[in-house]
């Protein structure tokens, strides 16, 4: 693999946040335009200094149990500040902490349980985060090194530890970043985005111990105020339906190629269409049934992981390589049949 190349990824993505900066309520717009000026900065930032990446000791064995740190912000913005529970300490008076804890240690046991990787990393990488972000702040975000939440304005965002899947996608960039190292632009970009959001809902159902047709496939389920209509910031089964909301504007994921998005914006749409690989990960895990993270995901995994999945891959590509990790894997049957059907029903070709 190449240098690895770290990039800021928030899970909030800048088409929602650029509606509500347009908005006449100032406790619409105000918590947006701070959030997407301070989002611009950490970019910015992210592309000249990379961060510092932290790992385990390389002297050491493996543990199969995570390393833990959560810091309190108290509403600052210099990382990682306050440290407020390590690994082992009795929970804590903020449900915050123990939330984010918590799902910290729920991606940990799914990577290591299901795929036998050790961290995001797969060498015991310790996993830090930062609760507590700014004032207001409307999202959450993986900054290369570790994970930072906001506490959302109350109104139109939550606080942004309540979805567990929000928390496996953003460390999944992580585990993204150690293996394929897709580039965040385009079609690669929105593949990488695609990973983190299959993997996130992944985390979620296998800590519920749900069946691909017993899970959700929303992602970000909670996180949306009161007022707000919608369900989550997306949805893998049905791209485009998550929100349609006179303050967020309406979710506009495609489902198949005939609807990709071109766009300058958002890294050439990388939050919006990664809406066509999540919809065919959930077609193909629900056509195989039971536990989506057995074949369906193992098939992703060995796809991500396996050495062959250029920094630039197209989704064509990545097609491609999941038939045949699944012809690799299970050999000719209805997996690697399930795989082809599940792509081309989104308009994308195997061959």
């Amino acid at each position: 693999m190449d240098t690895v190349k770290s990039v800021f990824c928030t899970i909030v993505p800048p088409h929602i946040l650029d509606a509500l900066a347009q908005a006449e309520d100032p406790r619409h717009h105000e918590p947006a335009r701070r959030t997407l000026e301070h989002d611009g900065a950490l970019r910015t930032r992210r592309r000249v200094t990379p961060p510092a990446l932290i790992h385990a000791d390389p002297a050491g064995t493996l543990s199969d149990k995570p390393q833990r740190t959560i810091y309190d912000e108290r509403h600052r913005t210099t990382l990682p500040g306050t440290k407020v529970h390590g690994e082992g300490d009795h929970p804590s008076k903020d449900a915050t902490v123990n939330r984010a804890n918590a799902a910290l240690g729920a991606t940990f046991d799914f990577y290591l349980k299901v795929y036998g990787r050790h961290s995001i990393d797969g060498a015991g990488m310790p996993l830090n985060a930062s609760v507590h972000y700014g004032e207001k702040y409307d999202n959450a975000f993986w900054d290369g090194s570790q994970m930072v939440f906001g506490d959302g304005d109350g109104e139109l965002f939550g606080d942004f530890t309540v979805s567990v899947d929000v928390i496996g996608h953003e460390l999944t960039h992580g585990v993204t970043q150690h293996t394929a190292n897709l580039e965040y632009y385009g079609q690669s970009g929105a593949l990488n985005e695609s990973l983190s959001d299959v993997f996130g809902s992944l985390i979620k159902q296998y800590a519920l111990g749900q069946t691909a047709d017993q899970a959700d496939w929303l992602i970000g389920q909670g996180l949306l105020g009161p007022t707000i209509n919608g369900v989550a910031l997306r949805s893998m089964k049905a791209p485009g339906t998550a929100y349609d909301d006179p303050h967020l504007g309406k979710d506009p994921q495609p489902t198949a190629m005939d609807d990709f998005v071109r766009t300058s914006r958002d890294n050439g749409g990388v939050h919006i269409n990664s809406g066509i690989p999540n919809h065919a990960f959930y077609l193909l895990a629900t056509a195989l049934g039971g536990h989506a993270w057995e074949r369906a995901g193992q098939i992703w995994y060995d796809t991500l992981t396996g050495g062959e999945l250029a920094a630039d891959a197209g989704f064509a590509d990545f097609a491609r390589l999941t038939a045949a990790a699944a012809r690799a894997r299970y050999g000719e049957g209805d997996a690697v049949q399930a795989v082809l059907k599940a792509w081309s029903r989104v308009g994308v070709a195997t061959s």
